[in-house]
């Protein structure tokens, strides 16, 4: 049985990183990034940006399940080179100038990649310099003193558009399996190669033959499991864990035979509890069943949710949800075409020496008081037809604000709008292209605001 509200809730309230951890963590990402950009020094005077990087920027961070976990957020330090450094010259004098300063000095360790922010409440942030030399983008490795090809905005890029296929729930799945990972302790699996064995198997000709395969998290759940535990089969030794960004480049240093021998067994034996469960008919059954799996925080009472729900409606009550769908108020019915696709570009435009970047390379993040240019980079539907935008805002500052918006609205033929960042949390965009009066294809763009 699906349990679709088990599974959300069980999301909400026990997986996902709660709010006021990720708000805590942005807050300290920002005094870091101010603290490097504005010092006298040789890494501000090279500071570009900082860039969200790992389960930071794909949004697949979750709460720490044993007492002894923590949580942590990779950024990149883009920054310009020097050519009289090293490779390892990056990260010892970004150690230095932690070390020196008054707030960090105290706080911080020099690490293969990157310097270490320890932070006295179970959380850290990994600083990773980050730089352009020679046309490619590199890491650099302190203990071989290498300069390291890597393309991590190509990977935030390759990784959004796998969880836009399937309908957001990529991230929401890579959360519930690495907290399966974290809670049953069976198997070793590095954060970056869960992301490249759950993404790869999503794809599109597989929603061409079932259009529902991704159409709510437990069906999306047990079937990319399903697809996962295919694919392991059909892998008797470990396969090569390539790097979708990054050609010849790939992850199997993170891991050994004998590690990949287990996560396989382990797979299929959690493949074959979730598909029992998904399939049982009988409510109570099921939820015994998909507890072997997650334990007995599934399904629990939903007193926690109430309570949060209540306080959260209490602050916010008086906003007008305006929020407008193509087929309930336009008459559009939206029959998804799979051989028709539109693709939406987010640029944000640059500022006051901030440089433009392309969101979705980005992470999908960005900060407040930016403007972001949405544009109609492909479209393949044929003939004549027509396109429609929705803004919708969410989050606390949005709805105090009474601005959520969510309007539908025709595009004025430049296939692009330009909308600014104000509200801190996370929206969207989506754009929808109407032929003969039936939507056949949209995109929908993640935008969070920090």
């Amino acid at each position: 049985m699906k349990l679709i509200k088990h599974f959300n809730s069980f999301l909400s309230d026990h997986v996902n990183l709660s709010e006021s951890r990720l708000q805590s963590l942005d807050s300290r990402v920002n005094s870091v990034s101010k603290f490097l950009k504005t010092g006298d020094d040789p890494i501000s005077s090279r500071y570009i940006g900082i860039i969200p990087q790992g389960s930071y920027a794909h949004r697949t961070m979750i709460n720490p399940v044993a007492k002894d976990d923590e949580f942590d957020a990779d950024v990149l330090l883009e920054m310009e080179e020097n050519a009289d450094w090293s490779a390892k010259d990056y990260v010892e004098e970004l150690y230095k100038v932690f070390y020196a300063s008054g707030t960090y000095g105290h706080m911080v360790s020099r690490h293969a990649h990157c310097v270490k922010v320890d932070y006295a409440n179970d959380f850290h942030i990994d600083v990773v310099p980050y730089l352009e030399r020679h046309g490619s983008h590199y890491v650099t490795n302190r203990d071989y003193d290498l300069f390291e090809l890597t393309n991590p905005e190509g990977f935030n890029e390759w990784l959004d558009g796998k969880n836009t296929i399937a309908s957001g729930r990529l991230v929401k799945v890579i959360r519930l399996f690495k907290y399966l990972r974290d809670y049953k302790n069976t198997f070793s699996a590095k954060s970056i190669i869960l992301n490249i064995l759950l993404g790869g198997r999503v794809n599109s000709v597989l929603l061409l033959g079932d259009s529902k395969r991704y159409c709510d998290l437990p069906t999306a759940f047990t079937n990319i499991l399903s697809d996962l535990n295919d694919y392991l089969q059909s892998n008797p030794s470990m396969p090569s864990v390539d790097d979708p960004s990054c050609p010849g480049q790939n992850f199997n240093h993170r891991w050994n035979e004998n590690q990949y021998q287990n996560f396989r067994n382990r797979v299929k034996l959690y493949h074959d509890w979730a598909r029992a469960a998904f399939d049982e008919i009988d409510r109570a059954e099921s939820i015994r069943l998909w507890r072997k799996i997650f334990g007995d925080s599934f399904a629990e009472a939903p007193a926690a949710s109430i309570a949060k729900s209540s306080t959260t409606a209490v602050a916010v009550r008086n906003y007008k949800d305006t929020e407008q769908f193509i087929d309930r108020d336009y008459g559009i019915p939206e029959i998804l075409d799979a051989r028709y696709k539109v693709t939406i570009t987010a640029n944000v435009v640059a500022k006051d020496g901030f440089r433009n970047f392309n969101l979705r390379r980005h992470g999908n993040v960005v900060g407040p008081d930016r403007i972001i240019e949405f544009r109609v980079s492909e479209c393949t539907v044929p003939g004549s037809y027509q396109i429609y935008w929705k803004v919708r805002n969410t989050g606390l500052e949005a709805r105090s604000a009474n601005c959520v918006r969510g309007q539908i609205e025709r595009d004025n033929g430049s296939r692009s709008r330009r909308e600014p960042t104000k509200y801190r949390g996370k929206h969207y965009v989506e754009c929808y292209v109407v032929l003969d009066g039936i939507c056949v294809a949209k995109d929908h763009q993640v935008v969070v605001i920090k």
